[in-house]
């Protein structure tokens, strides 16, 4: 789009290629090699499935505002670059077009390349790397060794959540109400031997360690992480079991509710249920389980869910009173929450009084919480009291009761965890094969360090197998090794690792990408990292960051970082959505960034983005105008050919006003509001436009200008930086600084009333003195007309804004 309104005629799309050229040439993007204050800005790499959309260059936008803000306050700035291209939609997208994964990946990589050249952002290019490169992968494997030599890999059968569309195993995370994230088709659960890394050991760590966060990440991403890991502190009570040696143990978070305990539940899945049911009811058991298999595990959470089970033909004994508890299968309890068994206690728990209601069980409350009785209301009264119909512990509150009554029957005090242990075999082709040989001698047993990287067999990505395999196992060549230990015929494992593994440390690498002396530079690491400032959107709160900032404590432990948070500060952008929904084919309503950049150029978008709101707000493309931002940019252009040879004295007034403008941007960019700061620069450019053309000040405002805009829009500010007379290129031009002696305003008003009406009003310094500002308000010619012959009783004085005389009537 060319804006000519009767002027000079500027056309944003006609400088790019110019500009990218010249930025190439003087390498002015490249961190330095000296000593100057570093700073380390990485957003979250993109993942290659199709060119950039308008949440890149949402994203995109924040962080090179940032990256080139922090170069022009005098750091010396990496900015990395690469791209996340192991995974299940690039492997999918291939079959459907019968192309080799990698064909498709690294042609979509190009692309992206291509249009992060034209948006303008502000990489050093030498940091690139991909994932699905067998230099990167390598080292994927390296780590995982090192892990499964500590006891931190490990493999197991468990029940998982099972994609029958993709054919593959899917984290919790990648589960969104009841469905698979990628392809939306039902999640089922399954029965699987799968790799795992042991993440739950680190629950507390992960808890403390976000001290070093706060008020560096949004309160929010921390509150998410906290909930994820769902830290609850109780007690583990012994319930015997009626014809069994072994007690059950339960986990409970109130000890104090013991008394109203009336049945156990024990997760349908849960091994545990297996072995406790009677043989009189082991096929009604069965067919249940089988029933239940098909619900995900949000959906058997759900608060809304009608509560099923099944009588196990056992009964408990409570360990207060003795009475017999009928114990029962149900679905909405969790194998691997505490003990995959609880104690039940419908008249304080909504779940548990649910189902006793389907069940016709007893309900007996023991906390007297002030609300309705819940054999009544059918709500459970879930909050603390004092303890009723609870034998010796009557009348004693619910805090202090817990403590008496855990001690009385011996039970064992307990910190629990919401957060599982990572879930990381994926049964697909593209990822990285998992570095370990299955020898029927041996076992388990790693690649030899000298024998990484396994890399990927040309064939085995067209089998989409439905029994759980992955489609390596169709590479026979490929799966038949020798034992590195016996030498005798072994297998490899066929499965791949979560692209999770892949993103949970590739910051680490970017500041020497080809070193081959491990997955990263120590010399690197140590210089550029923790990352400075991370940008990134929410919806990764509870995957991609708890993943990162776990692995690297586990890396810190194995002595290979000497830090344990990996993102010192955090910016989280909200999401670009349409008449109010996200975006999506589906609902047609997708809005194609190379075409927005197309009509009006890379600059304008990028301003558009930006000034829309604060970045963890949602984007509204519906209610944003990219037009108006490319006349504002024309404004700048024509501003800064306009200036004629400086004459004539120096305009202070404008002066104050430009340096005001200057401060008030600075301190916007600072706490990242960039709306604010574009504002800012808007009320500038007006009045600058206002302003002598020939004026030193005019001149010493624009060049100000087109250094702060370059943050914003840098294809725009280099013209203006071009034919104001410089050399390129603007972004090595420091950031314009404020003179302090210029914000301080010169005066101030002061109100000065007379019995409480205004009847004056002072142009006073702002440090006027108690005294001296009486003495201004009592000398008005104003004021003294209206005191006439009234006595004054009292003068109030609130330097330097508010006089108020007191007079007594005439």
């Amino acid at each position: 789009m060319a804006i000519d309104s009767g002027e000079e005629a500027y056309d944003p799309n006609s400088v790019v290629d110019k500009w990218t050229a010249i930025w190439d040439e003087l390498g002015v993007y490249r961190a330095r090699d000296d000593d100057t204050p570093r700073s380390y800005v990485v957003s979250m790499f993109p993942y290659p499935s199709g060119d950039l959309h308008m949440g890149h260059a949402e994203v995109y936008s924040i962080s090179d505002a940032i990256a080139r803000y922090l170069r022009m306050r005098g750091q010396n700035v990496l900015n990395g670059i690469g791209w996340d291209s192991f995974g299940l939609p690039a492997e999918n997208a291939a079959l459907k077009r019968r192309l080799d994964p990698r064909d498709w990946t690294y042609a979509n990589i190009e692309t992206q390349a291509r249009s992060f050249r034209r948006l303008g952002v502000s990489f050093d290019w030498r940091t690139r790397l991909h994932t699905s490169d067998p230099e990167y992968y390598r080292w994927n494997q390296w780590l995982f060794l090192r892990l499964f030599a500590a006891g931190l890999a490990y493999r197991k059968e468990a029940a998982v959540n099972w994609c029958p569309n993709d054919q593959t195993v899917l984290a919790n995370e990648q589960v969104i109400g009841g469905r698979c994230e990628r392809c939306g088709a039902v999640v089922v659960q399954r029965p699987l031997t799968q790799w795992f890394f042991r993440t739950t050991g680190y629950a507390q760590r992960m808890l403390d360690d976000m001290g070093q966060l706060a008020g560096r990440w949004p309160n929010e991403i921390m509150a998410m992480q906290r909930n994820w890991i769902g830290r609850s502190v109780g007690a583990y009570i012994l319930f015997e079991i009626e014809g069994r040696d072994d007690a059950v143990r339960v986990f409970t978070t109130r000890p104090d509710t013991l008394f109203g305990a009336t049945f156990l539940v024990v997760a349908m899945d849960a091994p545990l249920a297996a072995e406790l049911v009677s043989d009189g009811r082991r096929a009604a058991f069965e067919a249940y389980r089988e029933r239940a298999a098909t619900a995900t595990e949000l959906e058997r959470l759900a608060a809304d869910r009608p509560k099923t089970g099944v009588f196990l033909g056992r009964y408990a004994i409570h360990p207060a009173t003795g009475e017999r508890l009928p114990v029962y299968a149900a679905d909405y309890v969790l194998a691997h929450y505490g003990t995959g068994a609880i104690m039940a206690v419908p008249a304080h728990d909504q779940r548990d009084l649910d189902f006793a209601l389907v069940h016709a069980l007893p309900i007996r409350p023991v906390i007297d919480t002030g609300e309705a009785d819940p054999r009544e209301t059918d709500v459970a009264t879930e909050g603390e009291g004092r303890l009723v119909d609870s034998g010796e512990f009557t009348g004693l509150p619910s805090a202090e009761a817990k403590q008496a009554i855990v001690e009385r029957i011996g039970a064992q005090e307990a910190v629990t965890y919401r957060w599982r242990d990572w879930l990381i075999s994926r049964q697909r082709y593209w990822g990285t094969p998992i570095p370990i040989v299955h020898c029927p001698q041996c076992g388990l047993i790693p690649v030899p360090e000298d024998e990484l990287p396994v890399t990927l067999p040309a064939s085995g990505y067209g089998l989409r197998p439905t029994d759980g395999r992955s489609p390596l196992a169709s590479a026979t060549d490929w799966v038949t090794v020798d034992c590195p230990r016996c030498a005798g015929p072994a297998r490899r494992d066929t499965d791949t690792m979560d692209t999770f593994v892949d993103s949970s440390w590739y910051f680490l690498r970017y500041p020497n990408p080809s070193y081959e002396g491990g997955p990263f530079d120590p010399a690197g690491v140590d210089r550029w990292l923790p990352v400075d400032e991370y940008i990134g959107g929410r919806e990764h709160a509870t995957g991609h960051l708890m993943y990162a900032r776990w692995l690297t404590k586990a890396l810190h432990d194995l002595g290979l970082l000497p830090f344990t948070e990996p993102f010192a500060r955090l910016t989280s952008q909200g999401q670009v959505i349409m008449n109010g929904k996200a975006m999506s084919k589906t609902l047609g309503n997708l809005v194609n960034l190379q075409e927005q950049i197309a009509s009006y150029g890379p600059d304008a978008v990028r301003v558009t983005m930006l000034f829309a709101g604060p970045p963890e707000d949602d984007i509204d493309w519906a209610d944003v105008s990219p037009a108006g931002a490319v006349k504002w940019l024309a404004r700048l252009w024509r501003l800064s050919g306009s200036l004629a040879r400086s004459t004539g004295e120096s305009d202070e007034e404008l002066r104050r006003a430009v340096h005001r403008l200057i401060a008030e941007t600075t301190s916007a960019m600072d706490a990242r509001r960039f709306n604010v700061a574009i504002a800012r620069l808007m009320e500038l450019t007006t009045v600058l436009r206002k302003a002598s053309p020939s004026g030193p000040v005019t001149r010493e405002g624009v060049e100000a200008l087109a250094a702060m805009v370059s943050c914003f829009a840098p294809f725009t500010a280099e013209e203006m930086w071009e034919r104001l007379g410089h050399p390129p290129s603007v972004c090595a031009r420091p950031w314009p600084v404020a003179d302090p002696a210029l914000l301080v305003t010169e005066s101030v008003t002061c109100v000065v009333q007379v019995n409480g009406k205004v009847r004056d009003k002072l142009a006073v310094p702002p440090d006027v003195s108690e005294s001296r500002l009486r003495d201004l308000a009592l000398a008005s010619q104003k004021v003294r007309t209206t005191l006439g012959t009234s006595e004054v009783a009292r003068v109030i004085v609130r330097p330097p804004s508010v006089v108020n005389i007191v007079a007594l009537a005439g």
